[in-house]
């Protein structure tokens, strides 16, 4: 495909004079403003090239052209726009301008390159003006920037349309995904008194796995022995945490032992989750429409759910009234089912469970809610980001049933912090309190031995 195509019918051909080409990109500017010399005056110039690539080209075209077509063919039309607005580039400078408009044309504009970075794990962008990102559990401010609140809002319209969901003045905030499953939440005024605010967790392109963890240090071997047989089992498991400790890459992780013959079920509210088997199907809520109509919540498929012949249901996040569905489901024969929720404690977890039962509408003594969930689920595994930004495993704890009113549970192994370094990186160790777990039997009882050795009370990993 040539330049010829990718423009629109009708607009000129400029004949491009290979001498006059190569000068006008070494040549000294001699006044002329060269895109780089202030951040502001980059912005403006990439962006107005953008506005005036979308009247020029042929934007069907690119459907059916790979970036490395695109990018030669756009290389073209930029320098005759370039040529005519008397702006002067060396090659370098040229190469970097075409790439920045190509992000603003197929991908995120000044996102791009923070999304391409593999250091980056969270982008913040509060306004137009400040773009902060987190690398190893800190953050820090970064130079990019929009050209104006209205730039910033169009990429947010880009990434939401993008997943069939809408943002604007009526429906001011919205969770969405990027097409890697990288997790977005954007919110705009008059909800954002400070101008538009956009929240990425980016999700590693290669999944994080278990053995990724045990190297960072997240998880000692044993206790990853330990959870690949509790998984293989069919054991119940809860992944409670706060904010950014590593939840939904923890249950990834630990999916990855689920039998590939098994049929798994994903729930969420935008899909993320990056399960490895091939028997798998995804649903995903919608929200409402403009109306105020058609909206498809968690709990809705979860009841569906169990109507397509799951051997597993795995849900992101319990939030609300699914909780109820989900341990209903747990309870009657969907035994290996996995989902995350927030909370600081494994106690805390449960005292939310209960309260989220509570919400599903549906009048409930709170013992029998208390034994509903000590009979649906059989271990609690709390994951907490540290002090020094590491995210570890704090604990991993079975449910052994009731006694009275309370809901009995013990811990098998747990993180014992021990002080500080002088770089402020936290000191500790894994340790195993002792208890033998009483899901051992269920473990050989399907061919799975464990060595007793791991639960000694003196282990330390």
């Amino acid at each position: 495909m040539s330049m010829w195509q990718i423009k629109k019918p009708g607009t000129p051909q400029a004949a491009a004079d290979p001498v006059a080409t190569v000068n006008s990109l070494t040549a000294p500017t001699n006044g002329v403003t060269r895109p780089g010399s202030t951040d502001r005056a980059t912005i403006e110039l990439k962006v107005e090239l953008h506005r005036q690539l979308l009247d020029v080209i042929n934007l069907s075209a690119l459907e059916s052209m790979s970036r490395a077509q695109v990018e030669a063919e756009i290389g073209d039309i930029v320098q005759d726009l370039l040529a005519k607005q008397h702006h002067a580039l060396n090659m370098e400078e040229r190469r970097q301008l075409v790439s920045d408009v190509l992000d603003e044309l197929l991908g995120l504009g000044p996102l791009e390159p923070l999304l391409k970075d593999p250091t980056i794990n969270d982008i913040l962008v509060n306004g137009y003006k400040t773009v902060f990102v987190e690398r190893a559990g800190r953050l820090e401010e970064t130079h990019v920037r929009f050209k104006d609140e209205r730039h910033l809002l169009r990429i947010i319209q880009k990434i939401v349309s993008a997943v069939g969901r809408r943002i604007d003045e009526s429906a001011p905030l919205c969770d969405a995904r990027l097409a890697d499953g990288s997790r977005v939440n954007a919110i705009i005024p008059p909800l954002a008194v400070d101008g538009s605010s956009l929240s990425i967790r980016k999700f590693s392109k290669v999944p994080i796995g278990m053995d990724r963890l045990i190297e960072l240090g997240s998880v000692p071997q044993a206790m990853a022995d330990v959870m690949q047989g509790i998984v293989a089992a069919r054991r119940n498991v809860l992944i409670s945490g706060g904010t950014g400790s590593g939840k939904t890459t923890l249950l990834n992780a630990m999916s990855a032992y689920i039998d590939d013959r098994e049929r798994i079920v994903t729930i969420e509210d935008s899909a993320e989750l990056q399960l490895q088997q091939r028997h798998i199907v995804r649903l995903e809520t919608r929200p409402p429409n403009i109306e105020g109509k058609g909206e498809v919540t968690q709990r809705d498929l979860v009841k569906n759910a169990l109507r397509m012949r799951p051997d597993r249901i795995i849900i992101g996040e319990v939030r609300a009234g699914e909780a109820f569905d989900m341990l209903q489901a747990m309870n009657t024969g969907h035994d290996g089912s996995m989902t995350t929720v927030h909370a600081n404690t494994t106690r805390d977890a449960l005292t939310r469970i209960e309260q989220m039962i509570g919400m599903s509408g549906i009048d409930i003594a709170p013992r029998s809610a208390r034994n509903q969930i000590a009979s649906a689920i059989n271990v609690v595994i709390q994951v907490a980001r540290l002090p020094d930004g590491k995210r570890r495993i704090i604990s991993l704890s079975e449910l052994t049933g009731m006694e009275g009113d309370v809901i009995t549970m013990q811990d098998i192994f747990r993180f014992k912090l021990t002080g500080r370094a002088d770089d402020g990186a936290v000191l500790g160790h894994f340790e195993a309190t002792g208890i033998r777990p009483k899901f051992m039997v269920e473990l050989h009882d399907r061919g799975i031995n464990l060595p007793a050795e791991l639960f000694r009370p003196d282990q330390k990993f």
